[in-house]
């Protein structure tokens, strides 16, 4: 995809998100309350209507090449940089599903050691380190300060022995 084609879908995208939320915002009321002020829908009824007039201007500026990026062939994402962001969006979407199966603690760990070790090329120490440090920080900080449990998953039971120090 060039950047000139990637300008032009991103326009189209956010003008039609925009007349979405323009849509949404109409069904509240969009008028001057009396003694009250502008009603629910009013603020971002006309910032979606800004904006939706922004998209306009530059799908009007792409279709008359008045700007260098609606003129430019060249690539809008690098190979390298396609890759790099493919990897990071499947270890996300890994990341949320292990969450949902074993835990935020197991997970974040895996995840944390493949970003640090695999993707970021760091060595042994740190990757162990930080994937290890970091939930348990976590953990104590959300846990046991705050008292706010994270999910678990089947991970559950191995933190039994923990509950009965801290609780």
């Amino acid at each position: 995809m060039t950047v000139r084609t990637a300008e032009l879908l991103m326009a189209v995208i956010l003008a039609i998100a925009s007349a979405g939320i323009m849509l949404s915002a109409a069904k509240l009321n969009i008028r001057w309350v009396p003694g009250r002020g502008p009603g629910a829908g009013a603020w971002p009824f006309w910032l979606a209507g800004g904006m939706l007039l922004a998209q306009i201007a530059t799908i009007v500026r792409w279709f008359l090449r008045q700007t260098p990026e609606s003129r430019s062939l060249e690539l809008f994402v690098s190979p390298g940089a396609l890759i790099a962001v493919g990897t990071a969006v499947v270890l996300l979407t890994l990341l949320l599903l292990g969450t949902h199966y074993v835990g935020i603690y197991i997970s974040l760990i895996l995840f944390l050691f493949i970003s640090i070790r695999l993707v970021g090329r760091n060595g042994w120490f740190v990757s162990i380190a930080t994937s290890i440090l970091f939930p348990v920080g976590l953990f104590l900080f959300f846990e046991w300060a705050l008292k706010v449990p994270l999910p678990k998953g089947i991970s559950e039971p191995l933190f039994y022995p923990i509950y009965r120090i801290i609780y």
